[in-house]
């Protein structure tokens, strides 16, 4: 996607012109993927024109693989982003109608040969919330990975604005069953699959980790998850919150795993997930430490909140720094 953001604070009454960056769900992890040396891959349908050209660059530039990119369509999708502070939240408009991506088709993507080699895929609710074609497509592309023995991840990411509550949990309940991990937080468990957690309420920064526990519990037992990852996110103001997870897998089957927590003073919340989603498939391919992996992917999530942009820029090192207790935020000389 392009996003278009009024420069520093501004609202969109005020702005007179627009910072531009390239992102969106799947491309964040795709980008965040490759900074930390894994090989990724990105599949979408992007326009011929210039702009169309201009998104494919920025996915380059950051050693991302292009080559399964469908060029067709008229139009790249757009949002806007409105930065908020201390009480005054963000505000996203979105300008996808007709764009590239919402006009895909099942059929267009060759999956097998996408997937040939391939280990891992990952997903994210804002495809399916597109429309017909995008959800069908994304419901070829998930049965054909389970088929051909990559681990499949999906990011629940519900997005009210694009779908009705009712249209996400029709359309992705059926989807969990082509799913290893789910990356979910309290929202997106609740309006894409139907379950809540108890005792939480992120408008007055309050978490009940024993209502968390709870449901990752229960969304592990009913869509037989290997395992299930939960960002908790304390929201004392669209400037400082609280930052953590959990993580319910395999070799933990009643108790989760928690994070550290980490106060952020947030510069851009946007793409934080992605980051957390991108840091914890990268750690689990070289991982065989569940704990350790969470760790890296909070960590990883809480210093892309410090960077403006849909992508992390941060290595593989500077996140061990964090975890390690480098977080003072010294200059580096």
């Amino acid at each position: 996607m392009l996003r278009l953001s009024p420069p520093g604070f501004l609202r969109f009454v005020q702005a007179q012109q627009f910072d531009i960056f390239y992102g969106g769900g799947e491309a964040n992890v795709a980008v965040s993927l490759a900074q930390f040396g894994v090989e990724s891959w990105f599949v979408t349908r992007l326009p011929r024109h210039e702009i169309g050209e201009a998104a494919v660059n920025a996915l380059r530039r950051y050693g991302v693989n292009t080559d399964a990119i469908i060029r067709g369509g008229d139009r790249i999708g757009i949002y806007f982003l409105e930065t908020g502070a201390s009480q005054r939240a963000s505000k996203v408009l979105y300008d996808r109608t007709g764009s590239s991506i919402a006009t895909l088709q099942p059929g267009e993507v060759d999956w097998e040969t996408v997937f040939e080699g391939g280990k891992w895929f990952h997903w994210t609710g804002i495809t399916p919330a597109l429309g017909k074609g995008p959800r069908e497509a994304l419901r070829e592309a998930a049965r054909t990975a389970r088929r051909m023995g990559l681990t499949v991840s999906a990011d629940l990411n519900y997005r009210k604005k694009l779908w009705s509550e009712r249209e996400a949990q029709e359309v992705m309940v059926p989807l969990m069953e082509h799913v290893n991990l789910c990356i979910a937080n309290e929202e997106d468990a609740e309006k894409s699959l139907g379950l809540k957690p108890r005792g939480t309420d992120i408008e007055q920064a309050r978490i009940d980790e024993a209502g968390y526990a709870e449901l990752a519990l229960a969304m592990k037992h009913r869509f037989g998850f290997a395992a299930v990852a939960i960002t908790l996110r304390e929201s004392f103001s669209a400037s400082r919150n609280g930052w953590s997870a959990m993580l319910l897998d395999e070799k933990e089957c009643s108790t989760p795993y928690r994070s550290t927590r980490y106060e952020i003073e947030i510069i851009d919340r946007v793409g934080g997930g992605d980051a957390f989603a991108a840091a914890l498939i990268a750690a689990s391919l070289t991982e065989n430490d569940s704990r350790k992996a969470l760790e890296f992917a909070v960590a990883a999530s809480c210093l892309k909140q410090t960077i403006p942009g849909d992508f992390n820029h941060v290595s593989t090192a500077e996140v061990q720094s964090l975890m390690a207790g480098g977080g003072s935020g010294r200059v580096q000389r």
